[in-house]
């Protein structure tokens, strides 16, 4: 027997367990999960979180009823890596899911703007593999209804994309990473797995309309709805009336773009992008949807409920739509601006709500948290990575101890090959062009502006030594050098 159906058969056997003990009082229900996963929303980018220009108040209530995390970290600084993280479990360089599906590998290189650079991209595999047992199948064996809307980008071709991934219904998700088809983010959409709206309707709205569905005929049942939103990625779009309305307020503000420097990249220092902040805001009326559903259907006491990014906000490329600041950069590098994320948990009942953790958490650590809440013990085998965060939720510590990252790859937004550990306030960055060290404190240095390699070289090599191991038992893979390098 493989280990799925093994897992499969162990999920059925737990529920026949469950119901031979329903003699006595009604067992209590199963908790739901609603899970809203945005795609390239920056640290700041929430009024919650700090932005005095977007205006989020549905996430910000939300909030209110939730904890914080303010050190809360995507296992890459672009999508498709972390996404997998979160099915998973596991860190993206143990799957060799390092990259977004779709970019550029060592031999086609030569067609990419960095094709003479110093190194060749590591190879990486494009598919999140049929092998893994996914969170929603997870869920799905002991009888879940599972439902997946939005973007997906976890693999190549149908064979692995949400249906066969363990999610019951899906809509919109294959693929692409953003909205390419029809007119983006407007009907029609040319989406091969979400039918066209009336013209003009809006691809979040609809999004939270199919979730909103889901949720009203399965009212009765245990659920996990997980809304993957194609919002805020580019392309830069958003409704007429949402840009007047941040195109006045920026007037009345009186913010205009600044700018800093990354080497030769100019970096986004002001948010007030008002086509980007009218994104922002749809889909924060997209999640104040649901999450009134919930409400209205007495669900919101019964449902945990999580928010997360899938890496730093755009601010050095393609729009520069957001600005990261205080922190370094933004989506497609290793500095905090491209990893740390706006995170939230509700988990009604026993989180309390609008309060805040500082403890380092990382996209793997998901997949056991949401299996302790909901009560389906365990699979340590497939979330080899994650450690539950539940303790934290109670107001307990957590000895998280490192997390890594393994980038081997150049991100479109001016980002270079490297690796990268936090321990505590430490964190570490190691270039593969040149072997360059750079070690920061975060707790001092959130801006990670002073290097302090050279100063506490005993702890560089400490953290430096713990990467290399670690890279060993993920057995990650390298860039090569480029014969073609000027």
């Amino acid at each position: 027997m493989d280990r799925r159906s093994f897992l499969k058969t162990a999920g059925v056997a737990a529920v026949s367990l469950a119901c031979a003990g329903m003699a006595g009082p009604k067992p209590k229900r199963k908790l739901n999960v609603v899970f809203f996963l945005i795609d390239d929303l920056g640290w700041k980018d929430l009024g919650c979180f700090g932005s005095s220009f977007y205006e989020t108040p549905n996430i910000d209530r939300l909030a209110g009823e939730s904890m914080r995390f303010t050190n809360a970290y995507a296992a890459c600084p672009v999508c498709s890596p972390t996404r997998a993280s979160i099915m998973t479990g596991k860190y993206p360089a143990r799957m060799d899911n390092t990259d977004w599906f779709g970019a550029p590998q060592p031999e086609e290189a030569h067609r990419h703007h960095t094709k003479n650079k110093p190194l060749l991209p590591a190879p990486y595999s494009e598919n999140l593999a049929l092998e893994e047992v996914t969170l929603a199948e997870a869920f799905k064996d002991v009888g879940y209804k599972t439902f997946f809307a939005g973007k997906w980008h976890l693999g190549e071709t149908q064979e692995h994309w949400p249906k066969r991934q363990g999610f019951d219904v899906n809509k919109g998700g294959h693929v692409w990473g953003g909205p390419w088809g029809g007119k983006k983010y407007f009907s029609p959409y040319g989406n091969p797995r979400l039918k066209d709206g009336p013209d003009g309707e809006h691809l979040p709205d609809r999004l939270a309309r199919e979730t909103v569905k889901f949720i009203k005929e399965h009212k009765d049942k245990p659920f996990l709805a997980y809304l993957s939103f194609y919002s805020v990625h580019t392309p830069l779009m958003t409704r007429e009336d949402l840009k007047q309305k941040y195109q006045a307020k920026k007037k009345k503000l009186g913010l205009t773009a600044d700018w800093v420097m990354e080497g030769e990249r100019r970096v986004r220092a002001v948010q007030e992008h008002e086509v980007y902040a009218g994104m922002v805001d749809a889909m924060d009326q997209a999640v104040g949807k649901v999450l009134n559903t919930l409400k209205e259907l007495h669900l919101d006491e019964n449902t945990a409920v999580f928010f997360m990014s899938d890496n730093g906000g755009l601010s050095t490329s393609e729009g520069r739509a957001t600005s990261n600041l205080p922190l370094r950069c933004g989506k497609g590098w290793l500095y905090e601006g491209g990893i740390r994320e706006p995170m939230m948990i509700k988990w009604p009942g026993v989180t309390k709500g609008g309060s805040m953790c500082a403890e380092p958490v990382i996209s793997t650590d998901f997949y056991p948290t949401m299996l302790e809440m909901a009560g389906l013990g365990s699979k340590p085998q497939q979330h080899v990575d994650g450690m539950s965060m539940a303790a934290l939720l109670k107001g307990r510590k957590m000895n998280r101890g490192a997390i890594y990252w393994h980038y081997p790859h150049y991100g479109n937004q001016g980002g270079a090959p490297g690796s990268a550990i936090r321990e505590g306030d430490w964190k570490l960055i190691e270039w593969f062009e040149d072997g360059r060290l750079e070690l920061y404190n975060l707790e001092r240095d959130i801006g990670e502006k002073n290097n302090l390699a050279d100063k506490h070289s005993e702890i560089a090599k400490r953290l430096y030594d713990k990467l290399v191991t670690w890279r060993k038992e993920v057995d990650a893979k390298y860039p090569s050098p480029n014969p073609n390098a000027r």
